[in-house]
């Protein structure tokens, strides 16, 4: 399905009962994870819910929702961590969940994520559907569930939110539904800064259509304006977070790169990522890491190609491919890219079809064997290094 040409969307009716099966399951994979996870915290004496809404970038955000912008760490070797570097979309839920109910910023930042991880899984389902089948689809999100750092869809972080959000204007780019489309990336784009690649997948997907109707005219000459107000609306929530995150800082259209800089993040075409696999082929123990690096790496590399050759829909591929490329070439720091790369579901597409192909029982056996393996390796990883 490389062609530009988008289908109609299935009747709503039925759409919650078509995807209950594929929200079921992500419910249950969520459920054995957080329950690995309390019984593991328990034996070490640590709480799940402190590392679940209150490590890492959780506290970020919810310093974001109380204090506002404007907060910042100096370390000693001069970087300054400040807490503009964050979009501000969920912390202004957590703010708003907080304002409306009993909880505390944390405590809306979970509910904020727990929900958007089921409209994510949802959103996956559509998109699957849509291209494969529904029994791809439900696959499709099993397998997102699965993921070894799937225990991040259910933390006070922002990727179940922005994947909800990537995962439904996708779905709206298929359909033809410009200006939803248009709307859900500029959320996005308020999400993260890869919200550059809804934004990349929307216009892409509208300029191709545009040629498409020059070479073919489209029958409804309204759909052109609905595109072109789609593509006006995508880039503006990611555009207007670092115009004013210049002008705050003073420095200007690109002061949103300098906050990134003092965390030292950036772009560098993937050379630090580089350097840093080859210092593991130093020692022996770390030259194992350094092999299961390369190999992931590659791993990622040969489903895009998959995605590629399978006839992926264009704004598919340009969005995991914008997501990975901004995953595995910056600099930031390198525990985070299992996690940065959590929202590229398309790249499952060749996996949900393979398991799709095969008898109920069989999938089954295989989807609940990883399941058990990912909640273990996520108590695991969250009482240890965890995602930064």
């Amino acid at each position: 399905m490389t062609d530009l040409e988008t289908r109609p969307a299935p009747p709503r009716a039925g759409a919650l009962r078509r995807a209950a099966p594929a929200l079921l399951g992500f419910a249950a994979v969520r459920a054995l994870g957080l329950v690995a996870l309390a019984l593991w915290s328990a034996a070490r004496g640590s709480s799940a819910h402190t590392l679940l809404t209150a490590r890492w970038d959780a506290l970020w955000y919810t310093r974001v929702a109380g204090l506002g912008y404007g907060y910042e760490v100096r370390l000693p070797n001069g970087d300054v961590h400040s807490n503009l570097a964050f979009f501000p979309l969920l912390p202004w839920l957590e703010r708003l969940g907080a304002a409306v109910t009993p909880l505390s910023y944390a405590d809306a930042g979970l509910v904020v994520a727990t929900l958007a991880s089921l409209a994510a899984a949802w959103g996956i389902f559509a998109v699957t559907e849509h291209v494969h089948g529904r029994r791809a689809g439900v696959c499709a999100v099993l397998v997102w569930a699965v993921l070894p750092v799937g225990i991040v869809q259910s933390m006070a972080y922002s990727e179940s939110l922005f994947t909800a959000l990537a995962a439904w204007s996708l779905y709206a780019v298929l359909t033809g539904r410009w200006v939803t489309a248009g709307a859900l990336a500029s959320l996005a784009g308020l999400t993260r800064p890869v919200g550059a690649a809804v934004v990349a997948a929307v216009w892409v997907a509208a300029i191709a259509s545009f040629v498409h109707d020059r070479r073919a005219p489209a029958v409804d000459g309204a759909s052109a304006w609905r595109r072109a107000l789609g593509m006006l609306l995508a880039p503006l929530g990611a555009a207007g977070y670092v115009l004013w995150v210049g002008h705050r800082t003073g420095k200007g259209p690109l002061g949103y790169l300098d906050v990134q800089a003092g965390w030292r993040n950036g772009f560098d075409g993937g050379y630090a990522f580089a350097r840093f696999v080859g210092d593991k082929f130093t020692s022996f123990p770390s030259a194992l890491a350094g092999v299961g690096l390369i190999v992931g790496v590659a791993l990622v590399v040969w489903l895009y190609v998959v995605c590629v050759r399978q006839g992926q829909p264009l704004p598919l591929l340009v969005y995991a491919g914008v997501v990975t490329a901004l995953a595995l070439c910056a600099s930031s720091y390198f525990g985070s890219k299992p996690r940065l790369l959590l929202p590229a579901f398309p790249l499952l597409l060749p996996l949900a079809r393979a398991l799709a192909r095969l008898r109920t029982p069989r999938s089954a056996a295989v989807l609940g064997g990883v399941a058990v393996a990912s909640a273990v390796y996520g108590a695991f990883w969250l009482n240890g290094s965890g995602p930064p």
